[in-house]
Parts: C-alpha cells; structure tokens; sequence
C-alpha cells in the first residue's frame, strides 16, 4: 500500500525557526501519490450531491480543481483581496500573526449550494473559517472541508468542527 505521508517533504526553520513546513508539491509532483491523495478526498463524497467545490489560495486550487471534477461539480476560487476581476464579497480572518482578507465573486454560489471547502492543510484554522464563514454568507450549505494535512495541535480542525462542519484530512502531523 502507498504511504501518502512518505511523499510530504519537510522543511526545517521555514518561515521561521522551529517551524516544520509540511511541503505538499512533492506529492503533487508525484503522479500516483497526487491521484491516490485526490482519490481518498473524494471518496467519502460519493453519492453526495455536490454543486460546487471551494479551493483556498493557492494549493487549494490544485487540489480543489482535481475534487471538483471528481465529484462532477463546478469550482470556486477563494482568494486574497484584490485578486478577483468581478464583483465580490470580502471577509476579514484572523492569522497567526495578524488579520487578513479574502474574497469570491459574488455570483459564485448560490444560496442553498452544497459547498465542500478544500485546502492543502488545516493548521490554526483562521483561513478555513474565514472561507466557511464567507460560502455561508452567500447563503452556501458548507457539507464538509477536506485537507490533506491536519496539524491537530493547533486547534484549526476543532474550529471548523465547532462550526458544525464536517471536517476529514488524511494524514496529521504533530507539532506546528
């Protein structure tokens, strides 16, 4: 069996020290470690009604994309501020180490869309929130959000959780 854990490179002191970046591009960059990844993410969607699929910037394009025509469904992008051409709504979310923005077009979902919110990781979880709390404000039903990576000891996945969205990732890794 293919350990997906073994194609995540990590990164010493990245940011800053005593970080641990969890890299996924080598994942991406591996074909059958990419495919079996998207394949695990969509698997417990089947025979889920689906309409749309909302990727957060950046990686959460990637993979978002490849979700959405898994499951048949359109794709939606979420994205810092200033980087949508059309109308837009906006929220403001908290980071480790600040507060930022993010937006979609407004004419991305449509009230009472079944949403699922893709990422590559869930770590604190302020941007998952953010995105959450953004869908439902244009009336979405957030039915899960996928991560390949959940850093549990952040807290990012109870977030979500407390929020009443069902949240799944397929591996976890301790620490930051």
């Amino acid at each position: 069996m293919y350990e997906l854990a073994r194609s995540i490179r990590t990164i010493a002191d990245y940011p800053k020290p005593g970080i641990l970046f969890r890299d996924i591009t080598t994942l991406l960059g591996d074909a059958r470690a990419f495919r079996r990844a998207v394949d695990e993410l969509v698997q417990p969607l089947a025979g889920t009604k689906i309409d749309k699929v909302a990727g957060i910037e950046a990686r959460g394009f990637i993979l978002g994309g490849a979700v959405a025509h898994q499951l048949s469904a359109g794709f939606v992008p979420v994205r810092k501020k200033g980087k949508l051409p059309h109308t837009t709504v906006r929220i403001a979310y908290s980071l480790e180490y600040g507060v930022d923005e993010m937006e979609m077009h407004q004419d991305a979902v449509q009230p009472g869309e079944r949403v699922v919110l893709v990422d590559d990781l869930i770590a604190t979880g302020g941007t998952a929130v953010g995105a959450v709390q953004l869908l439902r404000k244009l009336g979405a039903d957030v039915a899960a959000a996928i991560f390949v990576i959940d850093l549990p000891d952040l807290g990012g996945a109870k977030k979500l959780a407390e929020l009443d969205v069902q949240v799944r990732s397929l591996m976890a890794f301790d620490g930051h």
